[in-house]
């Protein structure tokens, strides 16, 4: 039985972890104005970076990647792309966009998830079709062996499945009987479950939650990429959505663990939203700003090129700069000479 169908029939009392997140993320939504109020420039600064996060990070995420040097080309250029990789993350890219632009009035609808997922996959002949043979979620072991982690919906059953979903996101949202995040998380949960598309669920999820975020007045992930969050903290991701979803089938599931996940990973946006709008305060340019979180984005070492590759837009003159001031203040650190020296951040240990 689906989680929304769950909560619409009445649900026990809410743990307490979720009522804490909760009452968290009402007053982040509450700050939210003040935390955006900021120059147009630096706000595009971070919006910039949000969007090449999210892009790179949901695809990452599903074992798509791309070469980081050409990412800012992938994501904002408009030149040839080399595979199918580069192109399913300019997908991504133009389906953010959508939802940036047009978040307000999209509805959540199966018209809309489907065209998220024809933006998503690209030229594939399957891209916006649901399933039309039956998929189980495997999971790969070390050993290599594999095993069904969760048996889908049927690819006959799919379209009825998402029919009832929609329906009952709607209804529970005009019945106000549950917090609409927690109406969120379970949609997303139900989802996943369902897994209506052959490939590109996963990533489909991640943009249906910052849609439904969006119409819901929570607008971190203009700023913050919830995607970088969930791939920063993928194996409790991994974790919590098995754990809520062992007997979804059967009605007899606990959706709490996946719930309070989806909900720790946005008061974790806020938290950084917050900081990072404490930073744009100071006199620094939107540049500065841009550089500084490319810098933060690399997960280890870098070089001078790829960080210039990294802030289109900005000079190699005001990068070297950024990485000068940067250096004075101890806050990243060269481990070598001329053009080719490597960086990294300050305090990190490199496996």
């Amino acid at each position: 039985m689906m989680t929304l169908r769950q909560f619409a029939s009445g649900i026990e009392t809410i743990p307490a972890t979720t009522s804490w997140h909760l009452a968290d993320l009402g007053e982040a939504r509450g700050k939210q104005e003040l935390f955006t109020r900021q120059s147009p420039q630096k706000l595009k600064a971070l919006r910039e970076n949000a969007l090449i996060e999210s892009a790179v990070s949901s695809n990452r995420i599903e074992g798509v990647e791309a070469d980081q040097a050409r990412v800012p080309t992938i994501v904002f250029g408009k030149g040839q792309l080399r595979d199918r990789n580069e192109e399913e993350i300019r997908g991504y890219r133009s389906a953010l966009e959508l939802i940036h632009e047009r978040g307000a009035s999209l509805p959540v609808s199966e018209e809309t998830i489907r065209r998220l997922h024809r933006l998503v996959r690209g030229e594939i002949w399957d891209a916006g079709n649901y399933k039309d043979e039956d998929s189980n979620i495997i999971e790969k072991l070390a050993d290599g062996r594999r095993r069904v982690r969760f048996k889908t919906v049927t690819a006959a059953k799919t379209p009825a499945y998402m029919n009832e979903m929609i329906r009952l996101w709607k209804g529970s949202l005009r019945e106000r009987g549950v917090h609409p995040l927690v109406l969120l998380a379970a949609m997303n949960l139900d989802f996943l479950c369902i897994h209506p598309f052959r490939d590109g669920n996963g990533r489909v999820s991640r943009l249906l939650l910052l849609l439904q975020c969006y119409q819901l007045g929570f607008e971190v992930g203009r700023y913050v990429s919830l995607e970088r969050v969930i791939e920063e903290n993928k194996e409790r991701y991994y974790e919590t959505l098995e754990q809520s979803s062992q007997g979804w089938h059967e009605g007899h599931h606990d959706p709490w663990p996946y719930v309070n996940y989806l909900l720790f990973v946005l008061k974790t946006a806020y938290a950084e939203l917050e900081e990072r709008a404490g930073q744009l305060k100071s006199p620094r340019g939107a540049k500065t700003a841009l550089v500084e979180a490319a810098i933060d984005a690399f997960p280890g070492q870098f070089s001078l090129n790829e960080l210039a590759h990294a802030c289109p837009g900005v000079s190699r003159d005001m990068v070297r700069r950024v990485l000068r001031d940067l250096q004075k203040a101890k806050k990243i650190v060269c481990l070598g000479r001329g053009p080719g020296a490597v960086w990294q951040r300050e305090g990190i240990t490199l496996k």
